[in-house]
Formats: C-alpha cells, structure tokens, sequence
C-alpha cells in the first residue's frame, strides 16, 4: 500500500508547489506593481490622423478628395513677424452654410500641419455654396521656429517659417 499513498502524496506536493509558484507569479515576485492611472487613448479625428500622415510622408504627400467638415482648404496664411511667434493666423475657405468655422494645428519638429474646419448649419432652409473666407489665429505650444506651414486638406506649403 506504500505506493498508492507514496503517489498521492507526490501528487499533493506537486499541487501545493505549482500553486505556490502560481501565487508568487501573480503577486510579481513581492514587488509592487506599477499601474498607469492615465485615462486611454481617445481615438483620432481625422485631422489627426492626416497631420500624422503627413509628418510621415513629407514632403510627398497628394491632396484629400472632398470636402471634410474637418479638413477644410486654407486659402493661405500670414507670415509671422518673427521666428519666435507662438501663433500663426490662417484665411480659412468655408462655405457660407457653416454656422462655425475654425482653423487648429498639428506641431511636428520641423512642421506645423494646420487646417479650417467647418460645422455646416442644419439642411432645413436655403443656402448658398459660395465660398467665404476669414482670418483665424491658430495658437503654437511653441515658436514658429523656422518650422514649414502645410496645409492638411491640400498637402501644400503654405509658408517657411
């Protein structure tokens, strides 16, 4: 009878030690876990998604098609008056039927990636498709700092700054 209760007690033990280390594997060995409380990444519009393109491709980048609310063209943008600027103002092209407009930018290390963006209003009622144009100061986190000015909808460089 030794063998049976020899076998049994092989198999306690071997039980015991792959649950101990099983227990020392989920505890991370006595030390303490670091726990990243940052929120999760939000999903990227699709302005975020160009400038990034962008920033990978440059200077080979090819013109979106249609229009985007988020990706409107910039009809051009003022030259800053001097490297250390921390905003640049854009003439954004929008349609007289957008009830807000805007511009926003991307920064990069050698580019500043900027767009106009447009909130159509609601389809009810008569409106025009003429194209309007108006100035928009988009601010930097940092100076202009020789950094190129593209513009996300058309690719193209708007300014050496």
């Amino acid at each position: 009878m030794r063998g049976p209760h020899l076998s049994r007690t092989r198999t306690f033990t071997a039980v015991l030690i792959l649950a101990a280390s099983g227990a020392v594997a989920l505890s991370g060995c006595g030390r303490p876990q670091a726990v990243n409380t940052a929120e999760p990444p939000k999903k990227q519009d699709a302005f975020e998604r160009r400038a990034d393109q962008i920033v990978q491709s440059w200077p080979k980048v090819s013109p979106v098609s249609g229009r985007q609310e988020a990706l409107l063209p910039l009809v051009g943008a003022d030259r800053p008056k001097d490297a250390s600027a921390r905003e640049i103002t854009v003439t954004v092209g929008h349609s007289a039927c957008d009830a807000r407009f805007g511009a926003r930018g991307h920064e990069a290390k050698g580019l500043v990636v900027v767009t106009g963006w447009g909130k159509r209003k609601s389809a009810k009622g008569m409106c025009t498709e003429m194209l309007a144009t108006d100035k928009v100061t988009v601010k930097l986190q940092g100076p202009l700092a020789g950094r190129t000015v593209v513009d996300a909808a058309t690719g193209k460089q708007l300014l050496k700054g």
